[in-house]
């Protein structure tokens, strides 16, 4: 049985949630990644939308398989720079002002530079605005950046090379515990994206050829929903997209198992590919749940949308609190990593 090395995974994992990389702001995670890859000797190319693409020549290489993860993460824009020095943001990607109130962040400015500031209400202090504070909405426009720099003024701002446009990264916080977890933001997709690394490692280092022709997307716009259309090869007859599954009341996923996800808000995916990796699942004596998500949607949904001709299904490790502050098992990288490695030999 070909081996996964899960601490390469976790430490990955680590890695590349510490990089910043809001959608639109990926260039530094995507380096990383064609930096793994080239140590692994996996060619690969950029596409014109600055995402990775590479291919793993199969045993049958007249048949084709993709496989589709992305780096980018959620994060913000400089929407506006108040005439009191501080920032209004606008967000990219989904979620909730309420997940990131007093969260560190970073401006990144066109020159290269970053400053450090912090995500607040506009009535952020309770000893100040009483019960305000508390009723204040968390909404784009009650939240600001309180930059750490001496500033208090627009002009301020603008000598720090600040302006509108820039992007806003939040502060990972990430973590991983003696225990197992890894607690961080980003592990939507990071942790993903780690996965398939450590596949392509195992397979690599171990002499493994997929049973088919199989190309590695790493996506870099699938927050905003376009990451993956138009983006595969159009031989490519199955598209696993490798996301996170989302733990929460009312699901079966959890966060140390893999998880297959039969439909989600673009609707169900391919029956009998999702009941083919069922029975890999089962058959590797896996750890696996099956789920629905109501509110998610994935790169397969997006290349689906955009016309693509494939079967598609959706795979991933259980992640808690979803578009906030995140964790997951490494039990679950693995048994995700092991999913997809009996998927790709087959």
């Amino acid at each position: 049985m070909a081996q996964i090395d899960v601490s390469y995974i976790a430490a990955q994992t680590v890695a590349l949630c510490r990089i910043p990389s809001p959608t639109g702001f990926t260039d530094a995670a995507i380096a990383h990644v064609a930096g793994e890859l080239e140590k692994m000797g996996v060619t690969y190319r950029r596409t014109p939308k600055g995402a990775l693409l590479a291919t793993l020549p199969g045993a049958d290489e007249s048949t084709h398989r993709a496989v589709a993860v992305h780096v980018d993460t959620l994060g913000a824009m400089v929407k506006e720079i108040k005439p009191n020095g501080r920032l209004k943001l606008t967000r990219i990607g989904g979620f909730s002002g309420n997940s990131i109130e007093g969260e560190y962040c970073l401006v990144h400015t066109a020159s290269g530079s970053a400053v450090s500031g912090t995500i607040l209400v506009t009535k952020a202090s309770t000893h100040v605005h009483g019960e305000e504070h508390h009723k204040q909405e968390r909404t784009e426009a009650n939240l600001e950046v309180r930059l750490d720099a001496r500033v208090s003024s627009r002009d301020d701002v603008l000598a720090l090379g600040i302006q509108v446009g820039d992007f806003i990264s939040f502060d990972p916080r990430t973590v991983q515990t003696e225990t197992g977890f890894i607690k961080s933001r980003h592990l939507d997709d990071k942790a993903c994206v780690a996965i398939l690394l450590g596949v392509v490692k195992a397979m690599q280092e171990q002499g493994l050829r997929p049973a088919h022709t199989t190309h590695l997307f790493f996506s870099n716009y699938e927050e905003v929903g376009h990451g993956a259309a138009g983006a595969f090869p159009p031989e490519a007859t199955e598209v696993i997209a490798l996301d996170m599954a989302a733990v929460g009341e009312g699901q079966t996923s959890d966060e140390y198992s893999v998880t297959i996800c039969v439909k989600d808000s673009s609707g169900p995916y391919d029956y009998e590919l999702s009941r083919r990796l069922q029975r890999i699942a089962a058959a590797e004596g896996l750890n696996y749940r099956v789920d629905i998500y109501p509110h998610y949607g994935s790169d397969a949904s997006a290349a689906l949308r955009a016309g693509g001709q494939f079967k598609a299904a959706l795979v991933g490790p259980g992640i808690d609190a979803s578009h906030s502050y995140e964790r997951v098992h490494v039990d679950a990288l693995d048994q995700t990593a092991r999913l997809l490695l009996a998927y790709l030999t087959r």
